[in-house]
C-alpha cells in the first residue's frame, strides 16, 4: 500500500530507453564541444573503421567513439598510452547507458600551447598587415631560373625536380639547402631566404616541405620566417605540408601552395601549354601573313589593270581629243542652227510689224474731215449742258431768295442769326436785301 501511494504521487515511471534517451539529450544539449585530456586506453579499430577506447587520467575514465568519417583525416592511428587532446560531445550510448565522448578532433597532447601560439603571431602580423594582397609581388610567366629552399633530404625536393624537369627542363634550378626542423630550423630558413635574395641569381623562390605533424612543421610558423618572406625583394611560393596544413609562411608568402609539387607546378608553365600555345600563335602568325599576302597581291594586280603603255595612253588622249573636237563641231553647227531659226523668226515679227503709210495717210484724211463737224457738235453739246448747270444754279442761288422778299441777318461779329434767342436788346445787327444793306439796332424780341 505504501509503494502504491507513493507511485500516485510521482511522475509515470519511465522505461530504461526512456531514461537513456532523457539523459543523451540533457548532456548534448547541457554540455557543449569541448577539449579534453588524456591517455589512450584499450584501444581497438573495428572492421567498419570507428575507433573505439578509453580516455584516462590518474583518478578516472572515459569510453570515447571516433567514428570513420572523423579519423580518415588522421595521418595514422593512435597507440595505447598516447597522450592526446580530443575536442568531443558529451553523450550517453543509449542501447547499454554507458557515458561516453563522440569525438570531433584528435591531437597530440601539447598541440594546444601550438595552436595559441600559432594564432597570436597570425593576428599580430595580419595587423601589421603582412598578409595584404598589396604586398604581394606577381610571379614571372616564364622564369629564367628558379631557386628551392629545402633540405637535401627532404622526399618533397625530389618531387619538385621532378615536377619542374617535367614541365620545363630548361629552367636551371638552384637549390639553397637548409634544415626544414629542428629546435634551429627556422633561423636557418629566414638565412636561406636572406642569401638568395642577396646573390639575386633566381626569378622566383619556392619554400618547400613535406607533411608532418604540427610540431615537424612548426619552423615555418617562427616570426623569424615570417619577417624573412615579407622582406624577400624575389617572389616566394610556399609549398609546405600537405593540403590540410596551413603555417605562417603560407600567409605571408606571395603564392600559397597546397603542396611542393603545386608550389612547383605554381612557379612554371607546363612546357606542352606553351608549345601549344607557340603553334597556335604560329598558324595565327603564317595565317596573318598569307592574308596580307594574299592583300598586296590583289593590290598589285588592281594596280597592274590601272597602269598603261605611254604610248597607249597617247592614242587614248589623241582618241580622247579627237571626240572632243567632234563633239564642238557638232555643237557649233547645232548653235548656228538655232541662230539661223531665231533670226528668220525675228524677222517675219518685223515684217509683220512694219505699219503701212499709204493706209494710214487715207485715214489720216478720214479723220481730218471728220474732226470740225465733231468738234462743233462736241461743243453745242457743252453749252447746252452749261445752260442748263447755269438754270439750276441761280434757282439755288441764296440772291434769288433774297429777291423774292427774304434778308439775312447778321451780328456784329458776321454769324448769320437764325434766332431771336441769340441777341440782346441794344445789339446792333447787319441786314443784307437783295439790293442793299442797312444796319438795325434791337429794342424788342419774342421767341
Amino acid at each position: 500500500m505504501v509503494f502504491n501511494a507513493v507511485r500516485s504521487e510521482k511522475s509515470p515511471v519511465l522505461s530504461v530507453r526512456e531514461l537513456n534517451q532523457i539523459t543523451k539529450q540533457l548532456l548534448e544539449n547541457e554540455l557543449p564541444l569541448l577539449w579534453v585530456s588524456g591517455e589512450i586506453s584499450n584501444f581497438m579499430c573495428a572492421a567498419s573503421g570507428h575507433w573505439y577506447f578509453a580516455l584516462k587520467d590518474a583518478h578516472a575514465q572515459v569510453r570515447c567513439v571516433m567514428f570513420k568519417h572523423k579519423n580518415q583525416y588522421l595521418e595514422g592511428a593512435p597507440k595505447n598510452g598516447m597522450q592526446v587532446e580530443v575536442l568531443a560531445l558529451p553523450t550517453l550510448y543509449e542501447a547499454r547507458g554507458e557515458f561516453q565522448l563522440t569525438l570531433e578532433q584528435m591531437r597530440p597532447a601539447g598541440l594546444g600551447v601550438l595552436y595559441e601560439a600559432f594564432v597570436r603571431l597570425k593576428t599580430k602580423l595580419e595587423a601589421e598587415g603582412l598578409f595584404d594582397a598589396k604586398h604581394k609581388r606577381r610571379l614571372p610567366l616564364l622564369p629564367e631560373k628558379i631557386g628551392i629552399i629545402t633540405s637535401l633530404q627532404a622526399a618533397a625536393l625530389r618531387d619538385v625536380l621532378t615536377t619542374l624537369n617535367k614541365r620545363m627542363p630548361g629552367i636551371p634550378v638552384v637549390l639553397y639547402p637548409t634544415a626544414v626542423q629542428g629546435a634551429d630550423a627556422a633561423q636557418k630558413i629566414a638565412q636561406a631566404i636572406q642569401i638568395a635574395n642577396k646573390r639575386a641569381e633566381c626569378d622566383v623562390l619556392l619554400l618547400c616541405r613535406g607533411g608532418g605533424s604540427i610540431e615537424d612543421l612548426w619552423p615555418f610558423n617562427e616570426e623569424v620566417v615570417a619577417r624573412a618572406i615579407a622582406h624577400s625583394t624575389i617572389p616566394i611560393v610556399s609549398g609546405v605540408g600537405h593540403e590540410t596544413d596551413f603555417t605562417i609562411a603560407d600567409f605571408v608568402a606571395d603564392y600559397r601552395a597546397a603542396t611542393p609539387t603545386a608550389a612547383a607546378q605554381i612557379a612554371t608553365p607546363e612546357r606542352q601549354q606553351l608549345l601549344q600555345r607557340l603553334r597556335h600563335a604560329h598558324a595565327q602568325l603564317m595565317q596573318s601573313k598569307q592574308r596580307y599576302t594574299e592583300g598586296l597581291m590583289q593590290q598589285l594586280d588592281y594596280l597592274q589593270r590601272r597602269l598603261v603603255h605611254p604610248a597607249h595612253r597617247a592614242q587614248q588622249q589623241v582618241q580622247h581629243l579627237n571626240a572632243l573636237q567632234l563633239q564642238m563641231q557638232t555643237l557649233h553647227a547645232h548653235t548656228m542652227q538655232r541662230q539661223q531659226w531665231q533670226w528668220h523668226s525675228l524677222l517675219q515679227r518685223w515684217q509683220a510689224n512694219i505699219p503701212d503709210v499709204q493706209w494710214a495717210g487715207i485715214q489720216l484724211e478720214k479723220l481730218a474731215q471728220r474732226f470740225p463737224a465733231a468738234m462743233q457738235s462736241a461743243l453745242q453739246g457743252r453749252d447746252k449742258q452749261l445752260n442748263s448747270l447755269l438754270a439750276n444754279l441761280q434757282h439755288l442761288s441764296p440772291q434769288q431768295v433774297l429777291a423774292r422778299g427774304y434778308s439775312v441777318v447778321r451780328d456784329e461779329q458776321g454769324n448769320v442769326v437764325a434766332d431771336s434767342g441769340r441777341v440782346s436788346r441794344g445789339a446792333q445787327l447787319d441786314i443784307t436785301f437783295a439790293h442793299g444793306w442797312a444796319r438795325a439796332e434791337v429794342k424788342d424780341k419774342g421767341g
